[in-house]
C-alpha cells in the first residue's frame, strides 16, 4: 500500500458560517449610533438575520455560482423572432430576490430606511457586488419620479416592493418591479450634455418617441429605465418601460453585452432605441436636474459598496491571518504583519463610519444634513471608492498565493474593486462637483465645517488637518487643478473628526496619526509602532 506523500496542515478554514453584519464591530456600531432607541431590536434582528444569511456557505456558494457563470444575451428566439432578453443564472436571481425582499430598494418610506438599508447593503454587497447594481438603481429611482406625482403614484409601491417578479410582463400586473438607468453614450461619456438620442413628442401628452444609443445600461432586464435624451426643448429625462401597457415588448435591442474586467455577474448592455415609447418626467430641458437625485443616491452606494467590499477583504485578511502559523507563531501576531492588518482595518472603518453617517443623514432630510450631503457624498464617493482597489491587493498579498488563487475569493474582490471609482462619475467629476458645491452653494461648506467642528480640540492632529484645510479653502485661484487634492482632504478630515468622536481611541490615534499627522508612509504596514495595533486588529476580526 503506497503511503501519502503528504499531510494538510497549516492550512486556514474558510470563513463561513458567521453573521456578516453583527462580526463587523465598526458597522453595529454605527447602525445603533444613528438608530432611534425604539428601533432597536427591530433594526438589529433584521440585520443579524441578513448577516447570518450573507455567512452562509449556501448563500457564498450562490455568490461563487453568479459570478462563474455571467449571463448570456439571447437577440432572437428559435424562429427568428426579436427577443432581446438576458440570461441569469438561478443563483443571480437568487441573490437578487434576497436582496429584494430583504429590504434593498425599500428605504424610502420606512423608519430610519436609509440608514438600516445601507448597513444591508453594506452586508449584502459582500457576497456578491453584481447584484447590487438593480437593487442600487431601483431605490435611487424614487426620488427622480417623485419630481412627476402621477408616475411617482403608479410606480413607487412597485420599486419599494418586497417581491422579486423576474418576468417581463406589464409592471401593473407585478407586485414588484426594478429599474435601470441609461446616461452614457459612446461620443459622450460623462458629459451627459452631449447625448444624442433623440425624443419625438407623440400625440398623447408626455409621451415620446426615441431614437438613438445609449453605450452603457445596466441590468437591462429591468420593468423600466430612466433615460436622457434631446427633446425639443432640450436634455430631457424619460421612463422607458420594458413591456408596454397591452403586454408588447417595448422597442429595447441589445446590441452586446459588456465583457468587463469584474462585475461580471451583472449584465451591462449596449442599447438601441428606435421608436421606442417612453414618458416625460420632469419638465423638457431639465434632464440632469431631474435625474440628479437618482444619481446622488447611487453614488452613496457606490461609497457603500467599496465599504463592503474593504470590510469583506480585510475581514479574509484578518481570519486567514489568525489561524496562519509562519515562523513560529500566528502571522497576525508578527509585529509587521500586525502593522499591515492594522493599517486595513483603519481604512475600511474609517469607510463604514463615514457611509453610515451619510445614509443617516438622509434619513434626517432636515436642511443641514441635506446641505452636508451635497459636499459630502461627492468628496466620499472620490475618496473611498480610490481606496477600495489598493485595500483589496493588500488583503490578496495577507494571504500570500493563496489570495492569487481564485477559489480564495479575492480575485474576485480584486477585480471588482476598482468599479465604484469609474461608474456614476469617476474621480475627477466628483472631484469638480466638490468644486461646484464649493463655489454655488455656501451652505454647503457651513455644513461640513458645522460637522468636522464637533470634535476640535480633541486631537491635535485633527486640529490641525482642519487648519490646513481652511488655508487651502480660502486660495481657490487655480482650484480646478487641486480639485482632487480638495476633495481627498474634505473626506480624510471628515473621517478623522468621525473616528475622534465614534470609534475606540486607539483607532482614532492611529488614523489621526498616519493619515491627518503624516506619521504613516505611502504603503498599508507603515503606521507608528508606538501605537495600540493589536486592539486595531483585534476589533477587525471576524468573529465565526
Amino acid at each position: 500500500m503506497a503511503g501519502s506523500t503528504h499531510s494538510v496542515n497549516n492550512q486556514v478554514p474558510p470563513l463561513v458560517g458567521y453573521d456578516v453584519f453583527s462580526a463587523d464591530r465598526a458597522l453595529t456600531a454605527a447602525v445603533e449610533r444613528h438608530l432611534d432607541p425604539g428601533l432597536r431590536d427591530e433594526v438589529l434582528g433584521e440585520l443579524s438575520a441578513l448577516g447570518r444569511s450573507a455567512g452562509s456557505a449556501q448563500v457564498q456558494e450562490w455568490g461563487a455560482q453568479a459570478n462563474e457563470n455571467p449571463p448570456r444575451l439571447r437577440t432572437h428566439d428559435r424562429y427568428g423572432r426579436r427577443i432581446d432578453e438576458v440570461e441569469f443564472h438561478p443563483s443571480w436571481h437568487r441573490l437578487l430576490g434576497k436582496g429584494v425582499s430583504a429590504g434593498l430598494t425599500a428605504a424610502w418610506d420606512r423608519p430610519a430606511g436609509h440608514l438600516r438599508r445601507a448597513a444591508a447593503f453594506l452586508v449584502w454587497t459582500q457576497v456578491e457586488a453584481g447584484n447590487g447594481c438593480p437593487l442600487s438603481m431601483t431605490h435611487a429611482a424614487v426620488p427622480a419620479l417623485r419630481t412627476d406625482p402621477d408616475l411617482a403614484a403608479e410606480w413607487e409601491p412597485r420599486l419599494t416592493s418586497m417581491v422579486y417578479d423576474r418576468e417581463l410582463r406589464p409592471a401593473r400586473l407585478k407586485a414588484g418591479a426594478l429599474f435601470g438607468m441609461g446616461m452614457t453614450e459612446k461620443q459622450g461619456g460623462s458629459d451627459v450634455r452631449a447625448n444624442t438620442t433623440s425624443a419625438r413628442p407623440l400625440a398623447e401628452d408626455g409621451t415620446y418617441e426615441l431614437t438613438g444609443h445609449k453605450w452603457f445600461c445596466s441590468a437591462p432586464m429591468s420593468d423600466g429605465f430612466l433615460v436622457l435624451a434631446q427633446a425639443p426643448g432640450g436634455l430631457t429625462c424619460f421612463l422607458v418601460p420594458r413591456v408596454l401597457a397591452d403586454g408588447t415588448r417595448n422597442v429595447f435591442l441589445l446590441q452586446r453585452l459588456k465583457d468587463k474586467l469584474g462585475n461580471r455577474s451583472n449584465a451591462s448592455a449596449e442599447v438601441e432605441f428606435d421608436g421606442t415609447w417612453a414618458r416625460r418626467v420632469g419638465e423638457e430641458g431639465r434632464g440632469v436636474r431631474t435625474i440628479i437625485e437618482m444619481v446622488a443616491a447611487t453614488r452613496l452606494d457606490c461609497v457603500l459598496g467599496s465599504a463592503g467590499l474593504m470590510r469583506q477583504a480585510v475581514a479574509q485578511a484578518v481570519h486567514h491571518c489568525t489561524y496562519r502559523e509562519a515562523f513560529g507563531g500566528k502571522l497576525a501576531d508578527k509585529p509587521l504583519m500586525r502593522n499591515v492588518l492594522a493599517d486595513l482595518a483603519l481604512e475600511s472603518e474609517a469607510a463604514t463610519t463615514l457611509a453610515l453617517r451619510l445614509a443617516a443623514a438622509y434619513d434626517d432630510g432636515g436642511e443641514q444634513e441635506r446641505a452636508l450631503l451635497r459636499i459630502a457624498v461627492p468628496a466620499a464617493k472620490y475618496w473611498v471608492t480610490k481606496r477600495c482597489p489598493p485595500v483589496a491587493v493588500e488583503a490578496a498579498e495577507c494571504l500570500g498565493g493563496n489570495g492569487y488563487v481564485e477559489e480564495s475569493g479575492l480575485p474576485r474582490l480584486v477585480r471588482e474593486s476598482p468599479l465604484n471609482s469609474i461608474w456614476e462619475g469617476a474621480g475627477n467629476v466628483q472631484a469638480l462637483d466638490v468644486l461646484r458645491a464649493l463655489q454655488r452653494e455656501p451652505g454647503a461648506l457651513d455644513a461640513y465645517l458645522r460637522e468636522v467642528g464637533q470634535a476640535r480640540g480633541a486631537d491635535h492632529r485633527l486640529d490641525g488637518a482642519i487648519k490646513n484645510l481652511l488655508t487651502e479653502l480660502a486660495d481657490l485661484e487655480g482650484v480646478e487643478g487641486r480639485a482632487r487634492r480638495l476633495a481627498e482632504r474634505l473626506a480624510l478630515v471628515l473621517q478623522g473628526s468621525l473616528l475622534v468622536r465614534f470609534a475606540p481611541p486607539q483607532v482614532a490615534d492611529a488614523f489621526c496619526a498616519a493619515r491627518l499627522g503624516g506619521d504613516g508612509g505611502a504603503a498599508f504596514g507603515t503606521l507608528p509602532h508606538t501605537l495600540d495595533l493589536a486592539s486595531v486588529v483585534e476589533r477587525a476580526r471576524p468573529v465565526a
